[in-house]
């Protein structure tokens, strides 16, 4: 079936998504095309006539694939950054047809026999290493697809894909409705002593933009956030932190209760892996990751959690001290710790998060980055020109030193209606050579930070310039790939538990005073950030750097356990909180009220990737603090040299090698977890 443009934009063969003019009209007429011309590829490729080669069965799939899978990428990016009723309808009327697709393609044993041809073939020893990694990574996946099961097998697990990609949907969907149910309007100023000009300015405006008096408080990030970290006013803090913690439950309006979705999805998951010859959904999971066993994964945190937990007791008592002693604040919540512990850090370290936060205007704080960048990896980045789905995204391509492109990314770093919460790297074009011709990647990068208010520029926290750095870390693993073949080419192929790798070590970056210089220029005065206040802020890194490991601990933990320890028939609510509480019990030392329902709202777990590898945040950390620990040996923080050898060894190569082989080959020898203890304050 011909492509036709003009009438439908989503069939646009290999250009820039034309988001100026896609419509969800577009979508089923689409994905009826290109659906149309994959199983038409598939039957060629299957073709018993034809000889079983790269050439004949891998690169024309390939090429159909790779146009179904950009023209979904956008729709599922647009579902996720301007959901709105007719978008939310066709997403949700064409995903279980992809989800069947995507399922049959991989329990097609014809399919399967071909592949096993190509790798029992003379001419594989042949075949670049990179193609090799893509045919082993095939056929594992098509064992992990179920093509080795018999017909009832495969039809029960075609059911459970389907089943579980429409529960995970329902779940973020859930999400970002109850998050954006909530109001709060404040009509008395008083109430919010303690909130920062700014955010004050951005809560008046959101009220003045529906035409209300006051200020107009959401559970949206740059709304919460500073309200728990600022407000002298407790009752507020505790008001928004229950609404905050008890999202998408019991608590609030039936049709948005993620109990079922969450029980649903455990029951399916451990049923999948049964299927499939696997104890349990975990062991499943790992099967293409770096971790060997569930055992080893919970080993691996219970470590962490036992190094940690003296850190986390000590900043939890001094906290407790200082509140009651300061703050008047005997009793010690959890909607309480944010605004203590900044209270603290103020008086300990002589700065604020406020005062801090004036030096990161988002237009220098771009160009700092696009600076390191460049200085690390012998690139340029420039502004560059496509169509956008909102007035506040901005587009920029990669350059080498020659001026030829290398990538390009879009950028959305504002919080709003319509878009769901948190910050992610979206794969929307993979490095691939066919026919000659080169495709670059194009990945689109994405926050949810407060947006410009008062005629100022936006301000960023350092946190979110650790935000902002770690998603264009996921950006430069993508798109600075040097990988021809698509399915191995950037993030693609890469263990889901080393991803984390490329994102966490230019997190690194943000605390150096060479690249702090590039960072930061005062809003109003333009000065660079101060030595006396990077000293402060330095020393202050690790404050409480317990507590925030064993949160992240307790997060992977439940994950691991939720998995593997919890009895999918026997689940109900009742045995998730248990599980909670006995994870809690066991690694935290912050109490949380008993209407907590963190788990409700897990989109990682229950509506992203991470099932059963959340693990990978503290996993990829010990690599990527090793990595960067190569540059403090040096000496200098920003070595070209060793940026381009890390640019060589690791984001060149994506998935065409395993992870740690691309590690070894870096470091020249295996991680240790030292370099991770050190950057925590834990080495002592």
């Amino acid at each position: 079936m011909p492509f036709d443009v003009k009438t439908n934009p989503l069939l646009e063969p290999a250009g820039l998504a034309r988001f100026d003019i896609i419509t969800p009209e577009h979508i089923t007429p689409a994905i009826d095309t290109l659906l149309g011309q994959c199983r038409a590829a598939v039957a060629r490729v299957t073709d018993p006539a034809a000889p079983a080669s790269w050439e004949t069965v891998v690169e024309p799939l390939d090429d159909a694939l790779d146009r179904l899978g950009r023209a979904w990428g956008v729709v599922a990016h647009l579902n996720a950054v301007a959901d709105a009723p007719p978008l939310r309808a066709q997403y949700n009327a064409n995903l279980p047809r992809l989800t069947q697709f995507w399922t049959e393609l991989a329990q097609n044993e014809a399919l399967y026999g071909r592949y096993k041809a190509i790798a029992a073939g003379d001419d594989f020893a042949r075949l670049a290493p990179a193609r090799r990694r893509v045919i082993d990574i095939e056929l594992r996946d098509f064992r992990l697809g179920g093509a080795e099961l018999p017909q009832p097998g495969k039809e029960r697990l075609r059911a459970i894909r389907e089943r579980q990609s429409q529960l995970s949907t329902r779940f973020a969907e859930n999400v970002l409705d109850a998050t954006n149910a909530f109001e709060l309007l404040v009509d008395d100023a008083g109430r919010l002593a303690g909130v920062p000009d700014d955010t004050l300015q951005m809560l008046r405006e959101a009220a003045q933009a529906e035409g209300k008096p006051g200020y107009k408080l959401t559970l949206r990030a740059p709304s919460y956030l500073p309200i728990l970290q600022y407000a002298d006013d407790r009752a507020l803090r505790e008001q928004l932190f229950h609404a905050y913690s008890t999202r998408a439950s019991e608590f609030g309006r039936p049709q948005w209760d993620n109990t079922q979705p969450i029980i649903e999805l455990l029951r399916l998951r451990r049923e999948q892996a049964e299927l499939l010859g696997h104890r349990d959904f975990a062991e499943l999971s790992l099967v293409p990751k770096m971790a060997e066993s569930p055992q080893q994964v919970l080993d691996f945190l219970r470590d962490l959690a036992r190094r940690a937990r003296p850190f986390a007791e000590r900043d939890m008592a001094e906290l407790k001290e200082f509140a009651a002693r300061e703050l008047k604040l005997p009793d010690l919540q959890a909607w309480d710790i944010s605004y203590a512990s900044e209270k603290l850090r103020q008086a300990r370290y002589a700065y604020s998060e406020q005062e801090l936060k004036a030096y990161f205007p988002q237009p220098r704080v771009l160009a700092g980055l696009f600076r390191v960048v460049e200085t690390l990896f012998s690139v340029a980045i420039r502004q560059d020109r496509a169509p956008v789905w909102h007035p506040d995204v901005s587009f920029h391509r990669i350059e080498s030193p020659a001026g030829e492109p290398i990538g390009q990314f879009y950028l959305d770093l504002y919080a709003r209606a319509h878009k769901q919460g948190g910050a992610w790297h979206g794969d929307a074009r993979a490095r691939r050579r066919a026919k000659g011709e080169l495709q670059t990647p194009v990945s689109f990068l994405t926050c949810n930070f407060s947006p410009p208010s008062g005629g100022r520029p936006a301000l960023f926290t350092h946190d979110e310039v650790l935000t902002l750095f770690h998603e264009f870390g996921h950006g430069l693993h993508h798109m600075l790939s040097r990988v021809d073949e698509a399915s191995v080419s950037g993030i693609r192929g890469v263990e889901w538990d080393a991803v984390e790798l490329p994102s966490q070590f230019i997190e690194n970056f943000c605390w150096q005073w060479e690249a702090l210089q590039l960072l930061t220029a005062h809003v109003d005065s333009g000065e660079r950030l101060p030595r006396a206040l990077f000293e402060r802020m330095i020393a202050a890194r690790n404050f409480q750097s317990g507590l925030f490991m064993l949160r992240q601990v307790e997060f992977g933990l439940f994950d691991m356990l939720a998995h593997t320890a919890l009895d999918p028939a026997k689940t109900d609510a009742a045995a998730l909180l248990r599980l909670m509480e006995e994870v809690r019990r066991e690694v935290a030392v912050v109490t949380q009220p008993p209407y907590q329902r963190m788990p409700w709202t897990f989109t990682h777990v229950f509506a992203g990737g991470y099932a059963s590898g959340y693990y990978s945040y503290k996993w990829a950390e010990v690599l990527s603090a090793d990595a960067y620990a190569a540059f403090e040996e040096t000496g200098d923080t920003l070595d070209p040299g060793l940026g381009r050898r890390f640019l060589d060894e690791v984001l060149a190569t994506g998935g065409s090698r395993p992870a740690m082989d691309s590690f070894v080959a870096f470091r020249g020898r295996k991680p240790s977890i030292d370099a991770l203890l050190r950057h925590h304050g834990m080495n002592a």
